[in-house]
């Protein structure tokens, strides 16, 4: 006799872009905000000596946020199956933002030397 509280039968279908939304949202506001402090510097009379950090380093935020963007998207779209593709491509966003995390991360401990 099966019980009426069997695993089996409970099978739940989640929508994986609604789980992410949360990501979706957060990343969203982050993008905004990077995309409008980087439209800060083309206004005339902005001073780029005033301690900011530089337009590489927001750039580089900019496309690590863009790349996660399209991990997170390629990973739902992978597990929603509206995509068939192999998960070593939906993972290429994730290592490519991960190799540029350590590029910066090895600029940042290991600076160039200014001669005086």
């Amino acid at each position: 006799m099966e019980s009426i509280f069997s695993l089996s039968s409970l099978q739940v279908q989640w929508n994986w872009f609604l789980i992410f939304l949360p990501v979706w949202v957060f990343d969203g506001i982050l993008i905004l905000m990077l995309a409008i402090k980087m439209a800060g510097r083309c206004k005339p009379g902005y001073d780029p000596r005033n301690g900011s950090p530089d337009l590489r380093l927001r750039s580089w935020y900019l496309t690590a946020m863009l790349l996660k963007l399209g991990f997170c998207l390629t990973l739902c779209a992978k597990l929603e199956r509206l995509a068939d593709v192999k998960l070593t491509f939906v993972c290429i966003p994730l290592w490519t933002m991960l190799m540029g995390a350590l590029v910066e991360l090895g600029l940042n401990i290991f600076p160039e030397r200014r001669e005086a």
